[in-house]
């Protein structure tokens, strides 16, 4: 007789070969031995079979090749000469087993499943069977990176080709890494699963005969505690799968399950219990568990247990140690990036950022909206080359560098020299491209300075999109280099879009073809609001973003989208007042015939004692003119600048003192207040409420 192995990676007709859960095939029923010895005709794929048919579980296969040769020589067929194989090693006896075990069937029956009862799945025998299993299993396993997907990948691989249900406890929390855990042992029931109570019967599938009524339903406890010296956890101590009619097994059943589910796990060697270790601790248990109908267990499938829960417990520190770097990377992404863009009077800005790829989730872009005195607004956005860990710290580096600079009032052009030489000290191969501009809401103007960056484009009211012509310059960290700063004007109702290179450029596209392409799609998307209408901001970014194909993603994308609206010259009022004792009772004059022009007098007299107090602050000090400038906006905000760079603080004046006191006055009466130092000075705002 010529024995076929039972083939796990041979697909079966109808049968999905990327199916791990096996499956059910129609074999027929033991028929009366033929006068000649030989074996009883098996149905092949796709006949409908003479004799009664039973299900008979297996891997993805069975092997049929042999079928005709060995109907072709019926007298070859030899008795079984098969011999019982010695306990494997390393396996610790199970005690009160021995008298439990089931007969030992002959050669042809363990090989056939012929002989058994019908409708008894034929069981894995050889250890070709196990290892097959065993690699489909593990393989099925190794391809979930999260822990959901590596769970389900153990009980789809599990079954029903190993054991018809499986109840996996995982320890809650999970410890990840190297940390040590606190507080008790907590083990969830993760995930449970089970034979169905129905399969496609077509192509080779039969129903599975199911217990009345499934009590396998009812095992398991949503949550236990793992006592120390308990007997769960001297068995968990044990590393090793076990049985669960060892007597150690037995007593941690209620523990693991509640009181009274040790009666529903089926009695004899049909259920394991096999802790799932990590790289340092037991993190769960797995229990496989098999019907009183089907064939109990064997000693060498202690082994297949072993290798799943250590497949399974390696692969489930893997995904945590994912999801941790997962989690960090989200957080520094979210550190870097501004949180919240500002309010800037005159404008309105709106922002995206979308990464390389799910699994890298950080990268060296970033866009940032920066206020500045004088209601001006700086607009950064910025690309590191590379999109890692290391671009993002950089990225974070060099954006602290540029607020820094920015609080300082500098030039555009003079932002860009000291980021250059800022890159080059955090070392030789820190580069990065750059754009820098200032927004003015009461003259209309911009002023940009590029480093290597994609330049700008202005969507105007009427629907016109132009590419703005800045120099280009060189990328920030190449040293040596001059920035040049252009003004612009930046009339009301258009739209500024700062960009990163993700979005213009990828395998499939030029830099340059992609920012044609997204000139085209701003100025296809301004017509259909009208002429007189601009798009909504939200609505054109992501009118932006979809302009992206399936092969576009290959880089960090930052998107920053300004709307100016600007201040008209009627909201503005502007003066200077030299620097004399007779200044602060100027100011209080004009300051009221301003107020009285905008209809704004019942705020005369709350203004009028607070400019009253920040101008004779600075002409104590001040050897130029001091300024004076009031804009209506949707607050009233007054400025006083002066050529002194030392910034007032707020402080408690004695009662002996003569002054001290404007401040204090200022930081109750105004809805908002500041100081910030100019290149030339420095400027005091305040700013109140309109009634």
């Amino acid at each position: 007789m010529t024995e076929h192995p039972i083939s796990f990676e041979r697909p079966q007709p109808g049968v999905d070969p990327a199916d791990p859960r096996g499956a059910l095939l129609r074999t027929p029923a033991p028929a009366p031995a033929s006068p000649s010895g030989a074996l009883p005709a098996q149905a092949r794929a796709g006949e409908t079979p003479s004799t009664p048919e039973t299900a008979v579980p297996c891997g993805k296969g069975m092997s049929q090749a042999g079928t005709d040769s060995e109907h072709s020589q019926p007298d070859a067929a030899e008795p079984d000469t098969h011999r019982p194989r010695p306990a494997p090693e390393g396996i610790p006896s199970q005690p009160g087993t021995e008298n439990e075990r089931p007969p030992v069937l002959g050669g042809g029956e363990r090989r056939s499943g012929q002989g058994l009862p019908p409708g008894q799945p034929t069981p894995m025998r050889r250890d070709g069977d196990r290892l097959r299993f065993v690699g489909a299993a593990t393989r099925r396993i190794a391809r979930g990176i999260d822990l959901d997907e590596i769970v389900m990948g153990l009980c789809r691989a599990t079954v029903p080709t190993f054991s018809d249900a499986i109840l996996v406890y995982l320890r809650d929390p999970l410890p990840v890494g190297d940390e040590r855990p606190t507080g008790p042992l907590l083990l969830r029931l993760r995930r449970t699963d089970r034979i169905p109570a129905e399969r496609d019967t077509d192509g080779g599938f039969a129903p599975v005969l199911q217990p009345e009524p499934s009590e396998l339903e009812t095992v398991g406890n949503e949550l236990c505690e793992v006592r120390p010296g308990s007997a769960l956890a001297e068995v968990l101590r044990g590393v090793r799968p076990v049985f669960t009619d060892a007597p150690a097994a037995r007593a941690a059943l209620p523990e693991l399950l509640g009181e009274g589910g040790e009666f529903t796990v089926p009695s004899g060697q049909r259920a394991i219990l096999a802790p799932l270790r990590g790289r340092r601790r037991v993190i769960g248990a797995a229990l496989f568990l098999r019907r009183p109908e089907r064939i109990a267990f064997e000693a060498d499938d202690l082994l297949v247990a072993a290798q799943l829960a250590t497949h399974s417990a390696l692969g489930i520190d893997k995904a945590v140690l994912y999801g941790r770097e997962a989690y960090i990377a989200d957080e520094l992404q979210r550190t870097m990036l501004p949180e919240n863009l500002p309010r800037p009077t005159g404008v309105r800005l709106a922002s995206r950022y979308l990464p390389a790829a799910e699994t890298a989730r950080v990268g060296g872009d970033w866009y940032d909206a920066i206020p500045l005195p004088g209601s001006r607004v700086a607009l950064v956005v910025g690309d590191v080359m590379g999109h890692s860990m290391t671009s993002a710290a950089i990225m974070g580096q060099l954006r602290t560098t540029a607020q820094t600079l920015a609080g300082l009032d500098l030039p555009p052009q003079e932002v860009l020299h000291h980021l250059d030489e800022q890159a080059q000290r955090l070392g030789s191969d820190r580069m990065a491209t750059y754009l820098y501009a200032v927004y003015d809401p009461v003259s209309h103007r911009i002023t940009i300075a590029n480093a290597g960056h994609p330049p700008p484009i202005l969507l105007h009211l009427g629907g016109r999109a132009e590419v703005l012509r800045v120099p280009p310059g060189a990328p920030i960290g190449v040293g040596g280099v001059d920035f040049e700063a252009v003004e612009l004007d930046a009339p009301a109702g258009a739209t500024l879009l700062l960009y990163t290179d993700g979005l213009v450029e990828s395998r499939l596209r030029d830099v340059w073809t992609g920012i044609e392409q997204l000139r085209e799609k701003l100025a296809a998307t301004a017509q259909l609001t009208g002429p007189d209408h601009p798009p909504p901001l939200e609505a054109l970014c992501d009118e932006v973003l979809d302009m992206l194909g399936p092969g576009d993603r290959d880089d960090d994308i930052a998107l920053l989208a300004a709307r100016f609206d600007g201040i008209a010259p009627s909201d503005v009022a502007y003066w200077f007042l030299e620097p004399e004792d007779a200044a602060p009772g100027r100011a209080r004059r004009l300051a009221r015939r301003a107020l009285s022009r905008w209809g704004m007098e019942d705020l005369s007299d709350s203004v009028e004692l607070l400019v009253s107090e920040v101008v004779t602050n600075a002409v104590r000090y001040a050897s130029r003119p001091v300024t004076l400038r009031l804009l209506r906006t949707d607050v009233l905000r007054c400025e006083v600048g002066d050529d002194v760079p030392q910034l007032p603080r707020l402080r408690q004046a004695r009662a002996t003192d003569e002054g001290g006191r404007g401040l204090y006055l200022v930081n109750k009466l105004a809805r908002r207040w500041g100081a910030t130092r100019l290149s030339t000075g420095k400027v005091v705002w305040f700013e109140l409420n309109r009634n």
